[in-house]
This record gives structure tokens, C-alpha cells and sequence, in this order.
């Protein structure tokens, strides 16, 4: 019989095979400071793409204080208890109501994380005689939901209309074979990598072909796209035709929980029977009044999605300008393609730390094809010209080190954070106080 420990530390997986080397750098690096266009980052400020920050609304004085009060009045503790048992609220119902209006459905349900709620919503809805229908390029919590699945998944080409009506077929027809179960389509209102939006509009038509239900995860449309911010729905003129609308406070509102809303009845039957809510505390009253005050300012000030969206198509532009591939987004998530290798994407990133103060995200293999590298650049409202401006002028001397092969070594940089070479910038300052 083999251990299984033993078999875990034979391999530790795609991304922790470089661990010895990257950890505290390339992985899991520390951001420091208050949350801004710049931070701290081993004693050096940085100008940051990697926060989904979209909105400002993480330091806004407005939200600052709003947190503050909820732990003054509430402390983190109340509610105790699951929403069903003991920590419901007012205030909880009223964020719900005030989230469901927001978005333009009839009732919402509070979940305590994005990721946990997508996977929870998943298993609360589809039995085992049920077929779902996704898109390729899903967002891992809705893999994850998808594991739990007992009945039959079929996936389709991304965003490729043609092909989800052929898995609509197989699903419809497996349905009738099976003289039970019904069809739930999944799909994203942004695709956070690709920053590309789901094809909402076509989706929705082939309702009138095939008879599904539409869940769509909108993590990165909440807040960024349509009239007032209500998500890709409204911005394709769908929000209607959308079943069941998710998102979670993590991007736009800059906090923690998430959200599913739609009819009033089913969201009633989610609410009394998914599990991860029923056997979970309540979110805490700080987070629920943090998050009252967040939606308010999101619904109120219309200024700060304009701010965010000028900022990113003068970076998008720029970038384009300056003869980088940002694919076919139609977001202001803004993925920047290039070419190289594990360790050239590693060296690349050092350099831009390191000589221009630039911290990016990057995407590299198993997580993409081999060669490729994704920069993810995230710009929010607070970001400024001069930020822009430096950042592009970064990413140009670095395309042509990397296009001259300066970037090449046989293996990652050791820039591990190990006992005996951290740095703790928020520990540096308060000695120096």
C-alpha cells in the first residue's frame, strides 16, 4: 500500500515544482501598504496591474470608514451562527434586496466567498440525470462545481456559438433518452484571462431552440460593464434572458463574499438548501455593512467606471500603439501576449520589478501552452497618466531584451523568500517610526 504523503512529495504539482526558487517572489509575493496603483514589494514601490482593485473602491474614505464603524458596532464576530440558525439580519436581507435590484432580478442570496458559492450553486441545482453545458475556458471554480457533478457535462468550443448548439443537441437528446433531467448552460460575462466578454446575446437566442437554463458568473463584468455597472448582461442587452446572474465582491466592490440572484422561487430554493451556506457562518456584519456602503457608491458614483475604463483604454491603446498583441478583449482586463519560456518569463518579470518598478502578473505554462507568456494587466480607477506612461515605456524596453534573447537562462532566478533573506517592509517601517 503506498502513503500517500510520499506520494504527494514526489511531485509537487505544475506550479510547485519551481517552489525552492520562487516562493515569496514569483509565487505568493507580498504586496504591502495600503491598497493602491502603487505599493511595496520587498522595500520598493511598484506600480501594480495585479489587483482586481477596479473600481478604487478598496481605500476609498468612504468604504474605510464604513468598515471601520461595522467592527466598532458589531465587532467581527456577530452574527454566530448559519443564515438558517442564528445569523441572519436585517442588514443582511436588505444587502440582498438592494444586490437583486442592482442587477435587475426579483431576489439574491448572500454566499460567503465567490469561489465556494459558484461551486455550491452548482451542486445545489443539477441532480444526477441533469447535463451541463460550459465553456471551455470556465473559470476554475466552476471546474471545481463541475467535479462534484454526478450527472454528464459536455463542453464547448470558446465562445464558439456553432459548437455549444451541437453540445445542446447531444445534451437534448441524451435528456430525452434518458426521459429525465433538464440542460444548465455555463458561461462567464468576462473571461478573466482573455478579458474577452461570453457571447451572451447568441447564448440567450438558442433559447428559443433548446430548452436550458443560463447561469452566467460574472466576477469581472459586475461593477465594469453596462449603463449603471449592473454586468455584461445589461452591456449586451440580455439580463433578462439570464436565469441565474452570479458575481462576487472580490473585483469591483474590493471585499469579500459573493452573490446569485434571479427569480424569487429559486433563489428561495438555493438559499434553503445549498450546503455551503447552510452549514457555514453567516458573513460577518463589518463585511455586510462595508459591502452596503460599497454598492452605494458603485450605484452613485457613475464617475468612478468612467475613470476606470478611460484608464484602461489609454493602456490597451498604448500597448497596441506600441505593437503588442492584447487579443480580443473587449474589457479592461488587458492580456499582453508574448513568447518565451518558464524561465525567460521569469526573468523578464525580475527585470521589470527589479530595474523599472513595474509589478505585473504573469501567465506561463501548464496553465497556457508552451512558449507562450500572458502579462495580465489589471487597471483600476486609481491608476494615473504618469503610472500608465511609465508602464508602457517598461514593457517596450522589455519586449525587445526578450525579442534579442536577453531574457534566456536554463533555469528561474532563486528569489525565494527563506529564512535568513525576507524582507518585511511593514515590520522595516514600524522600526523606523
Amino acid at each position: 500500500m503506498a502513503d500517500i504523503f510520499e506520494r504527494l512529495l514526489k511531485n509537487y504539482g505544475p506550479l510547485g515544482q519551481y517552489r525552492e526558487r520562487a516562493h515569496g517572489y514569483f509565487a505568493f509575493p507580498k504586496l504591502e501598504g495600503d491598497i493602491g496603483s502603487r505599493m511595496m514589494f520587498r522595500g520598493k514601490e511598484m506600480i501594480v496591474w495585479s489587483l482586481n482593485n477596479y473600481l478604487g473602491l478598496a481605500n476609498h474614505p468612504e468604504v474605510r470608514k464604513a468598515d471601520a464603524d461595522g467592527a466598532k458596532d458589531y465587532g467581527l464576530a456577530y452574527p454566530m451562527g448559519a443564515r438558517m440558525m442564528s445569523g441572519n439580519s436585517n442588514l443582511h436581507e436588505q444587502l440582498e434586496e438592494e444586490l437583486a435590484a442592482f442587477v435587475m432580478k426579483e431576489d439574491a442570496a448572500l454566499l460567503n466567498y465567490g469561489y465556494q458559492g459558484m461551486v455550491s450553486v452548482i451542486d445545489v441545482l443539477c441532480s444526477r440525470h441533469d447535463v451541463i453545458v460550459y465553456d471551455a475556458e470556465s473559470h476554475a471554480c466552476i471546474i471545481d462545481g463541475l467535479r462534484l457533478h454526478p450527472g454528464h457535462r459536455f463542453v464547448y468550443k470558446h465562445n464558439d456559438m456553432a459548437d455549444l448548439e451541437k453540445q445542446l443537441q447531444r445534451a437534448t437528446a441524451l435528456t430525452e433518452k434518458q426521459k429525465a433531467g433538464g440542460i444548465l448552460v455555463i458561461t462567464e460575462g468576462v473571461f478573466g484571462m482573455a478579458g474577452d466578454q461570453g457571447n451572451l446575446t447568441a447564448t440567450v437566442a438558442l433559447k428559443e431552440k433548446y430548452p436550458f437554463r443560463l447561469l452566467v458568473d460574472d466576477a469581472h463584468g459586475f461593477g465594469t460593464l453596462g449603463k449603471t455597472g449592473a454586468g455584461a448582461g445589461e452591456e449586451q442587452g440580455c439580463q433578462d434572458a439570464i436565469d441565474l446572474y452570479f458575481s462576487t465582491f472580490a473585483k469591483s466592490m474590493a471585499s469579500i463574499g459573493a452573490f446569485i440572484a434571479g427569480d424569487k422561487k429559486i433563489i428561495d430554493y438555493i438559499r434553503y438548501n445549498i450546503r455551503s451556506q447552510i452549514f457555514a457562518k453567516s458573513l460577518p456584519m463589518p463585511l455586510v455593512v462595508g459591502n452596503l456602503k460599497r454598492l452605494e457608491l458603485l450605484r452613485n458614483h457613475p464617475e468612478l467606471k468612467e475613470k476606470l475604463w478611460s484608464n484602461a483604454m489609454k493602456l490597451q491603446k498604448g500597448l497596441k500603439d506600441r505593437g503588442f498583441d492584447i487579443g480580443k478583449t473587449d474589457s479592461v482586463v488587458t492580456p499582453v501576449y508574448m513568447k518565451g519560456d518558464v524561465p525567460e518569463a521569469t526573468a523578464m518579470v525580475m527585470d521589470l520589478r527589479e530595474n523599472y518598478g513595474i509589478f505585473a502578473s504573469i501567465v506561463v505554462y501548464p496553465v497556457i501552452p508552451k512558449g507562450h507568456i500572458i502579462y495580465r494587466l489589471i487597471p483600476s480607477a486609481v491608476h494615473t497618466d504618469e503610472d500608465i506612461e511609465l508602464t508602457l515605456n517598461a514593457f517596450s524596453d522589455t519586449k525587445k531584451k526578450l525579442e534579442a534573447g536577453e531574457y534566456k537562462i536554463e533555469k528561474i532566478p532563486d528569489m525565494a523568500d527563506v529564512a535568513g533573506k525576507r524582507f518585511d517592509y511593514m515590520n522595516e517601517k514600524l522600526k523606523n517610526k
